[in-house]
């Protein structure tokens, strides 16, 4: 019998709820093999008592649990480890224990060499745009963030300090952002664990300049973040693309290669992957962390919209398991605030942030401290998790509405699967209608994939009237190519 109270800790004091701190004791346990596949759990009354904690918080641990497919629940009879976990080798209880992920040295290889930096800029002004997944700018708390934003420049002190320390980011975002993160993500950080960027692609052109050279190999999904792999070929380093299926990267292929081939890092996007919006099923995310472990790869994590999640509480990202300081965790407030205010983060050990700093300061020398001081402000007061809370439900009312159109106007031309957050739904069309051909009368695709006849419906931004008038056009570009036929 396991002795629960060691495998599940619980910290009075620490802002991660309760529920959540069981939940993610249990996942560890099973990623580390303590746990195995089939055990089965204490009841929920009996797990309550030997925590010490009141029942109905062991039965959202467990739901939540359940939810994300770690465990299974059979009602009134047991509650165990799901069946389809791999099975792990476990640690030794007397083996070195460190509290942080973050707290170890990053060992891996990488270059503190700096490279330049392009950029190419598109624009149109055409009436109708399905754009790949924007917020809703009129729903965001930009009001509030100007009128900090104001207020900080009419100090004196904050006027002779806001360019102080804003190459790594000012410290009072990062000092918000290990809260931030902790809460929501359940990452044990440091402020020097983390550096502010103008957006996530910053992040990924850093932590790609810093880990690739041209003798360097990485893998990445196909289809994937296109721009992502512009970053990574301008290193010289060689991309390897690895099937993405329903259940996110295909983890077999990438232990094939690693057989194989020394690969340096793997860039994966696990939360709503870009452009096919699939999540990384939970067996392939334990099985990517043991593969960076075994051979030695790091891990880039992409979490550009881990806030949008709609029917349970989002998977915890790679960067929040017992990783060894291998995994490079990016993320963007563009997402949710509004594209055009570019600021992103990464969190990384803090012997990689210090090269971050030096590269980054090269190509920009610092961002805006006005404004990162008046993000921190907005994360401090509340105000942005009462806009995540209140853009969720919009967002859930704006994808149900648009799956509602597809269904009644397009079904027989097009073929999806509703996703259960993100911003956008990646949508397939029959092989007799072109994705090129989808740009007429006034409608401009951001984001379409030839080789997949597929696109981005970005359905955050658009409210019930426009959403109308979007689908009416995509309707009637497919029904004159269907006059054709």
């Amino acid at each position: 019998m396991f002795s629960y109270e060691h495998i599940i800790p619980i910290e009075k004091k620490s802002k991660i709820p309760v529920y959540r701190q069981i939940a993610i004791s249990i996942i560890n346990a099973i990623r580390n093999g303590i746990l195995k596949p089939g055990t089965h759990l204490p009841s929920s009354r009996e797990l309550a008592k030997t925590l010490c904690v009141h029942r109905k918080t062991v039965i959202a641990a467990y739901e939540e649990l359940n939810t994300q497919d770690w465990i299974v629940i059979i009602p009134r009879k047991h509650v165990a480890v799901s069946q389809y976990i791999p099975l792990l080798k476990p640690q030794k209880w007397d083996e070195e224990k460190i509290t942080s992920s973050y707290g170890h040295e990053f060992k891996l290889p990488f270059d503190t060499v700096n490279e330049n930096v392009n950029e190419e800029t598109i624009s149109t002004a055409l009436d109708i745009v399905i754009d790949d997944g924007y917020p809703d700018v009129r729903l965001s708390p930009i009001d509030e963030l100007l009128k900090t934003y104001r207020s900080l420049t009419y100090r004196k002190y904050g006027i002779k300090n806001a360019n102080k320390g804003t190459t790594q980011g000012t410290l009072k975002l990062r000092d918000e952002l290990v809260n931030y993160l902790s809460e929501t993500r359940g990452l044990n950080i440091s402020a020097a664990n983390i550096l502010i960027t103008h957006g996530a692609q910053m992040s990924i052109y850093l932590s790609a300049h810093l880990l690739l050279n041209p003798t360097s190999t990485i893998i990445v999904g196909k289809p994937n973040y296109p721009i992502a792999n512009m970053a990574f070929e301008r290193t010289g380093a060689k991309l390897i693309e690895v099937d993405v299926d329903e259940y996110g990267i295909d983890t077999d292929k990438i232990e094939a290669i690693c057989e194989k081939t020394k690969i340096n890092a793997v860039y994966v996007i696990p939360h709503h992957h870009y452009p096919t919006t699939v999540t990384l099923s939970v067996a392939r995310r334990m099985k990517l962390l043991e593969l960076s472990k075994q051979f030695s790869f790091a891990i880039i994590e992409d979490d550009y919209d881990y806030d949008y999640h709609y029917t349970s509480s989002p998977y915890l990202p790679l960067a929040s398991a017992n990783h060894n300081g291998n995994i490079i965790y990016i993320g963007s407030f563009s997402k949710i605030l509004d594209p055009s205010i570019r600021i992103g983060f990464m969190v990384a050990p803090a012997n990689f942030i210090v090269q971050c700093t030096a590269l980054r300061k090269v190509i920009d020398f610092g961002g805006d401290g006005y404004m990162q001081n008046s993000l921190a402000t907005l994360i401090n007061e509340g105000e942005l998790k009462r806009h995540l809370k209140k853009a969720k439900k919009c967002y859930l009312k704006r994808r149900d509405y648009l799956d509602q159109l597809l269904n009644e106007h397009l079904a027989k031309y097009i073929s999806y699967t509703l996703p259960t957050g993100g911003m956008a739904i990646w949508i397939k069309l029959n092989p007799d209608f072109p994705v090129e051909a989808m740009t007429k009368y006034n409608l401009k695709i951001n984001r379409l994939d030839s080789a997949q006849n597929a696109f981005r419906f970005g359905f955050a931004s658009l409210d019930e009237k426009e959403l109308e008038m979007t689908v009416k056009a995509l309707k009637e570009n497919i029904l004159s190519i269907e006059n054709t036929l």
